[in-house]
C-alpha cells in the first residue's frame, strides 16, 4: 500500500496545489481518466472546507491530506484539527451519491459547510465523514483500474 501525505498551512492559495497533487497521484494509482475531474473537485471542496474551519476557529496547525493507493482502490483523507463539540465521535454512514444526512460535524453546521459536504457526496460515491476530539476527516474512495474485472 503506497501512501503520500501532504500538509499545508490553512491558506486558500494552497488548495490548488493539493488538487494538483491528488490528481497526479490518482492517475498514477490507476483511477480512470474520466473520474480525475471529480477527484480534483472533491479534493478542492474538502480542502477548502478544512481551510475554512481552521481559519474560523483560529487553528494554526496544517491541513492534512493523505492519499492512499490500495490494491483495488484509491482513497483520499482530508483532515482538520477542529475538535467536535459533541461528547462522542460523529460518524456519517457512507454516502451513496446523495447529500449526507444530518449534522455531520457538530462544531460547524452553517449552510456553506453543508453545501460543501453535499457537493463532495455528489461527486464521490464512497464518502465517510468522521469527527472527534482530535478533529475531523473526510475519506473519499474511488475504484482503480485494477478493480475492474477484464472479460
Amino acid at each position: 500500500m503506497a501512501t503520500v501525505e501532504l500538509r499545508f498551512s490553512a491558506q486558500p492559495e494552497h488548495v490548488r496545489t493539493a488538487r494538483l497533487v491528488a490528481a497526479a497521484v490518482a492517475r498514477r494509482a490507476g483511477v480512470d481518466e474520466a473520474v480525475l475531474d471529480e477527484v480534483r473537485l472533491a479534493v478542492g471542496e474538502a480542502c477548502s472546507r478544512a481551510v475554512g474551519l481552521h481559519r474560523s476557529h483560529g487553528i494554526t496547525a496544517p491541513v492534512r491530506v493523505v492519499l492512499i493507493e490500495e490494491e483495488k482502490s484509491f482513497s483520499i483523507e482530508v483532515g482538520d484539527e477542529v475538535p467536535s463539540t459533541g461528547s462522542a465521535a460523529t460518524e456519517a454512514p457512507e454516502a451513496s451519491g446523495g447529500a449526507p444526512a444530518g449534522d455531520l460535524y457538530d462544531h460547524d453546521a452553517d449552510g456553506e459547510d453543508e453545501m460543501g459536504l453535499a457537493v463532495i457526496s455528489g461527486l464521490v460515491d464512497d464518502v465517510e465523514v468522521t469527527s472527534d476530539d482530535d478533529g475531523g476527516v473526510i475519506r473519499m474512495t474511488w475504484p482503480t483500474a485494477h478493480a475492474v474485472a477484464l472479460p
